[in-house]
């Protein structure tokens, strides 16, 4: 122990002294941009509308927080960025509708849920937030606002699922959120919270709850027991009493329950029971008949919680479940929409039906929402929604490289990391099933690509043919069943480019794509055989879809210095390592244990340096024992001896540690609320939230080597880039203690930008990254003078410049590589957008100096070929010729047109002084006028109609020479002529012209007007 604590002081102490302090706002600028895939969308948990206006919608995800739409579905904005994205329920004040309530903590009692942080009230329609209290509920399933009196408010939390808990029941306030009383203290247990409420809509003291004893653990879920049960109140919630007349007789789990808002009387629930059924209800709930249903109907009553009236017809029953299903006679038959299964995306978990227009509704999936117009029957789908929940994240070495994710219940998918137009749900390609979660590709061919879905299913798929073929590995005659962990990794070696692994409770490798596997290790993991009986998982209702599986193998990487050197990290806490591919295996989990890391904790990545070869950093995540604690913990001996990396900033379970792959004091970490970084290698940290949801799922991170772009995979907003992270390697001390200073900016391509040229599609669209020179620097506070930018050429010469923002900390701008644009002609009726572009300035180097009041710093930018779209050098030159000729002509115009307008000057303001000017004044304004029309237009049109002038023409040339990077036509060099010879005929009309009439004109003006005629 000694020894580990003079470790930890000498290594603090040294990366101390490495780097400097940062905060969150100093960093917003390194933004991330979000490229979906909303094209499969992820799970809808929420839904509410606002009745008086049904364009007006809320809803609530899984993991993406809430998103309000104000033309019914047609598109949507998030407005919930700051909170919890787990969301458990929505409800919206239909009285005042700007009102609305969110309970965060979603309960689809899954094994992947997250979990929330209390109720959030909003008074300004989703504007601004404030917490209400509860935040230990941890999981809110539902909330009724009395519509009467808007102040008294039920929340049903089920509690904390992982953990021992007394914070969940059914609340109340009646004072808006101010206070809670817990209606049901009497009732619930550590482990049986309320799944359900509902109330009477003509009694409001009649309430029905559902108590729901639950309990997950990382290898079991348990859902019912003798605590579960059904009440009822008449006295709004001052006593309950059990109803059980008709209902099962022994223990019951989840209940899902409706009331007929048109006849209360009628009720309908599922219940969980050992023989999970339909039951109805037609006097209050005094008594119940059980009723024959399909298998859609009483499936997986645990997760499909949701069963639904018409609120205008109490025969019209819903039950959103696998399918879709409906009844019109009270629940006693049963059908399904025929949109059922292939149009609608399976697993249904919520539906808002619109009480002043019936057929219309929105329905909740895991794959995003839908809505009908018939009642159910046909649906469409919103694909405007990027809420995907993405576990790992893979790039490739193209350019732009692309992107594979697997996606919670949504397969894998793979799209460019941009795209022309931007990145749209077109550009998104399936590349494997199930639930998705880790997708390779093969080095040698990015065509094949490996994806893996739960329980260790995986396929190598070839891209080129589109087939697959199953390569899971098997299990020999004789021996034990093999355990893969329901998000098993498979892992492509970096090095050793042809080897591929896959971990059950062992190592397996393949060098020929999965043809044949070689087992590398011994069971790796606890083999406790307590933690081995998933056959008896699920509770009342059996449940094994392999998310219980556990002593298995979670995390597999290898060393950058030596491909033989495999880290494998296991989810009941081994941390097991092997230098010579396999052949022996140390398991260091007592030494990370020293570190304060808890035994048995789940072990969710692990990174060896790229710098140190002895340095190993590990995250840890404990939250199914109930722990949420952030644990990281780094070892610089090769895992003999561990520190654990601790903060106060740092909030949430650790899924994944990333090592910058340059600067070896950059550290990246994503927790279950967030996304943090370290420059000093993990002493200080602070919160990256530039367009990151605060709370969101950071599942995975990585780096891609040629435009360091920082690649993450959260689990509800998709993919999320964050352009080009090279200025956090430049902040050290020496430039945050400067008053500002100038990071340096890597070459950019010189191009106008590729864009789409293909037809647009609807749906959702994310950003590409960008093509300008990006400009940053950092300001050590925030400026309160004009900050300015100014560019000049090798030679000294100015050739830009433009204006900063003056933020602390860093400061982005985008500098689009134009220089300045021409000077064109004025005194037309219409203005010449040419005066608003310059030309793309040639390859080389630019001196840039930002100026802040007296303080000045400089830096180098270079420009380079765009390799895109290879020009030659001698067709760049030709094309500079042509601008350069087209700028020169502008300007020539220009002039020509200040001498005509100089010209002109005085003969209009004697015209408009004397109603009956001289005949030969009245000949020389409209010869004047007369050259001017050959310049310029000289009647009004619009941008698409009027006059085409030498100006015009001359605009027309250089414009489609300036936005095309490559060699100019024939015709356009024969154009050049073309307008010099217009040019000149111009001028020499106005020199004839004036050479006619100026003498004579003269001597006809008063004296105040004839120093402005010249011949």
């Amino acid at each position: 122990m000694k020894q580990i604590i003079i470790i930890a002081i000498l290594f603090s102490n040294l990366i101390l002294s490495l780097e400097a302090q940062l905060s969150s706002a100093s960093l917003n600028k390194l933004s991330a941009r979000q490229i979906g895939p909303a094209v499969m969308s992820g799970r809808i948990t929420a839904i509410d509308g606002v009745n008086s206006d049904p364009r007006t919608l809320y809803v609530g995800s899984a993991g993406g927080g809430v998103w309000k739409s104000t033309n019914a579905g047609v598109s949507f904005s998030s407005v919930f960025d700051k909170h919890p994205q787990s969301i458990g329920a929505i409800a919206i004040n239909q009285i005042n509708p700007e009102i609305v309530w969110v309970g965060t903590g979603e309960c689809n009692m899954r094994n992947s849920v997250s979990i929330g942080k209390g109720i959030y009230q909003s008074i300004d329609g989703g504007d601004n937030w404030v917490c209400k209290g509860l935040e230990k509920t941890e999981h809110i399933a539902k909330i009724i606002i009395n519509q009467k009196n808007p102040n008294s408010i039920l929340v049903a939390a089920v509690g904390p699922l992982w953990s021992d808990s007394k914070e969940r029941g059914l609340y109340q306030t009646n004072d808006g959120g101010k206070t809670w009383n817990n209606l049901l203290s009497n009732y619930i247990s550590e482990n049986t919270g309320c799944a359900d409420v509902v109330v009477d809509p003509k009694n409001p003291n009649i309430l029905y709850t559902s108590l729901w004893q639950v309990r997950r653990k990382p290898f079991a879920f348990i859902s019912g027991g003798p605590k579960s049960a059904l009440l009822k109140s008449n006295d709004g919630g001052k006593t309950w009493r059990k109803l059980i007349n008709g209902l099962p007789s022994g223990e019951i789990g989840r209940v899902a329950l409706a009331v007929a808002p048109s006849a209360s009387n009628n009720l309908v629930a599922i219940v969980e029971s050992k023989k999970t059924g339909l039951y109805i209800s037609a006097d209050y709930g005094e008594s119940w008949n059980p009723q024959s249903a399909d298998d859609n109907v009483t499936a997986r009553p645990f997760y499909f919680s949701t069963i639904a009236i018409d609120p205008n017809d109490p025969k019209r029953v819903y039950r959103p479940a696998f399918n879709f299903s409906f009844s019109n006679d009270g629940g006693y038959s049963w059908n399904r929409s025929r949109g059922s299964g292939g149009w609608v995306h399976s697993d249904m978990h919520a539906l808002w039906i619109n009480p002043n227009n019936t057929s219309q509704m929105f329905l909740g999936t895991d794959g995003g929402v839908y809505i009908s117009n018939d009642k159910g029957n046909d649906w469409g789908f919103v694909n405007t929604l990027p809420v995907s929940q993405a576990y790992h994240v893979h790039l490739d070495n193209n350019q732009p490289y692309n992107v594979y994710c697997g996606l919670q219940d949504n397969g894998s998918w793979k799209a460019a990391s941009s795209s022309p137009g931007g990145v749209e749900n077109k550009d998104w390609t399936n590349v494997g099933g199930g639930d998705g979660f880790w997708v390779q590709t093969d080095p040698r061919d990015n065509s094949i690509v490996y994806s893996e879905s739960q329980g260790g299913n995986v396929y190598r798929n070839n891209l080129k043919i589109n087939v697959g073929q199953f390569i899971q590995p098997q299990v020999l005659p004789g021996e034990e069943k093999l355990r893969w962990n329901w998000n098993t990794p498979i892992y492509v070696s970096q090095k050793e480019i042809e080897r591929l692994y896959i971990g059950s409770q062992f190592l397996y490798l393949s060098i020929n794509g999965g043809v044949k596997w070689d087992r590398i290790s011994k069971d790796l993991t606890t083999n406790n055989p307590e933690k081995k009986k998933q056959e008896q998982s699920g509770g009342l209702t059996v449940d094994n879809t392999s998310a219980e599986n556990h002593c298995t193998i979670f995390t597999i990487t290898e060393s950058p210095f030596d491909a033989n050197e495999i880290w494998v990290g296991t989810d009941d806490g081994n941390l097991q390592v092997t230098r010579d591919n396999g052949i022996n295996w140390v398991n260091l989990s007592t030494n990370y244990e020293q570190a304060a890391i808890p035994k048995g904790t789940w072990i969710s990545s692990i990174e060896v340096s790229n710098f140190d070869k002895n340095v190993i950093y590990v995250t840890f995540d404990n939250h199914t024992y109930g722990d949420m604690s952030t644990y990281l913990a780094k070892s610089i001996d090769g895992g003999k001896t561990w520190i654990r990396l601790n903060s106060q900033i740092l909030k949430g379970y650790s899924h994944k540690i990333k090592e910058d792959i340059v600067n070896p004091n950059i550290l990246f970490l994503g927790t279950e609320w967030g996304l943090y970084v370290s420059v000093n290698k993990g002493v200080d940290w602070v919160q990256m939230k530039g367009n990151i949801p605060e709370y969101v799922a950071i599942r995975d991170i990585t780096i891609d080597k040629k435009s360091n772009d920082l690649v993450l995979a959260t689990h509800g907003r998709g993919i999320l880039i964050v352009d080009d992270i090279s200025p956090l390697r430049f902040l050290n001390k020496d430039i945050t203690n400067k008053e500002i200073s100038i990071i340096q900016t890597k070459p950019t391509p010189v191009s106008n930008g590729h864009f789409d040229n293909s037809w647009p599609t609807s749906g959702y669209v994310g950003d590409n990254s960008p093509e300008s020179v990006v400009i940053t620097y950092y300001l050590k506070e925030r400026s309160n003078t004009e900050v300015k930018l100014e560019f000049f050429d090798a030679n000294g010469k100015k050739v830009s410049e433009m204006p900063g923002t003056r933020r602390k900390g860093l400061n982005k701008v985008y500098w689009g590589m134009r220089g300045y644009p021409p000077k064109v002609a004025v005194g037309g009726a219409q203005t010449d957008w040419t005066a608003n572009v310059g030309p793309l300035l040639q390859i080389g180097k630019y001196t840039l100096k930002l100026l802040i009041g007296d303080k000045k710093e400089e830096s180098e930018i270079e420009l380079i070929k765009d390799e895109i779209n290879n020009i030659s050098t001698d067709d760049a030159n030709l094309q500079k010729r042509v601008i350069d000729s087209a700028i020169s002509m502008h300007s020539e115009l220009a002039v020509l047109m200040d001498t005509l307008l100089s010209s002109i000057y005085p003969i209009k303001i004697f015209i408009n002084e004397n109603k009956n000017p001289p005949p030969i004044i009245k000949e020389y304004f409209d010869s004047l006028e007369s050259v001017r029309s050959i310049m310029v237009p000289v009647k009004e049109g619009t941008a698409i109609t009027g006059e085409e002038k030498i100006r015009d023409k001359i605009s027309g040339l250089y414009s489609g020479v300036v936005f095309y990077d490559g060699r100019p036509t024939e015709s356009q060099l024969e154009f050049v002529k073309t307008l010099r010879f217009e040019i000149d005929q111009a001028k020499l009309k106005l020199m004839n012209t004036r050479k006619a009439y100026s003498k004579r004109v003269k001597q006809l003006l008063p004296d105040n007007l004839k120093g402005y005629v010249t011949e």
